[in-house]
């Protein structure tokens, strides 16, 4: 798959960088995604949407199938149970295999898939504007405000909410809950290089072309 790329790991972590731009494949992937997969991609208004949906769903398919040694359109997916609620809408898995534990994220043009041994989370997004930055900075955690009011600059201080909102969307979709879970709940710092991380996890920065920044957070072995 010429756009798809394997990243450094992270930890026990293997991370593929997928470019979803383009054309879209012969059928929107007719015969390889699922019905719900299908239904999602054909309810796009714009195509250049689909387009990347489809793309990010394909190259997901495509990793798992390799790892599993079965054709993309083999691999079979569930959603487990909502750690908060308990319905049927937690972290997507396989419905068919123990493992490997999975996420895939996109955001533009760009996807990040990950997977590991354990619960996992990955978020790739656009760099935010600065009024959306100042919007997100009122639905974190007080410790990270805190962070961004001692930061010297605007930019830099859209830069590090863009750098806890990734870590914070990483962590809660690798818990199962998305952001059903107050945004405010959890700390994961603010700072380059120095995530924090919820007890039994772990949060690392994941290097993203110029305009993206992208997160992946690994939960305990059951």
């Amino acid at each position: 798959m010429d756009d798809v790329r394997e990243l450094p790991a992270a930890g026990p972590v293997r991370l593929w960088l997928v470019t979803t731009a383009g054309s879209a494949p012969p059928g929107d992937g007719a015969g390889v995604l699922d019905a719900e997969e299908s239904r999602r991609a054909a309810a796009f208004h714009f195509d250049r949407h689909r387009v990347r949906y489809v793309a990010a769903h394909l190259a997901l398919r495509g990793i798992l199938g390799e790892r599993l040694g079965r054709d993309p359109g083999d691999v079979r997916f569930t959603r487990l149970a909502c750690p908060g609620c308990g319905g049927p809408h937690g972290r997507p898995a396989l419905a068919d295999a123990p493992g490997p534990h999975f996420s895939l994220s996109h955001s533009g043009d760009l996807a990040l898939v990950a997977l590991a041994p354990a619960p996992v989370g990955a978020d790739v997004e656009e760099l935010p504007s600065a009024k959306v930055a100042e919007d997100l900075t009122a639905v974190l955690h007080p410790r990270e405000r805190a962070e961004l009011a001692a930061l010297a600059g605007p930019e830099e201080r859209r830069l590090a909410v863009a750098r806890a909102w990734v870590r914070k969307e990483a962590y809660l979709k690798g818990l199962g809950t998305g952001l059903s879970r107050g945004t405010d709940r959890d700390y994961v710092g603010v700072r380059a290089g120095s995530p924090g991380a919820p007890d039994g996890w772990s949060l690392r920065d994941v290097p993203m072309p110029e305009g993206y920044t992208a997160a992946v957070a690994l939960g305990p072995e059951a």
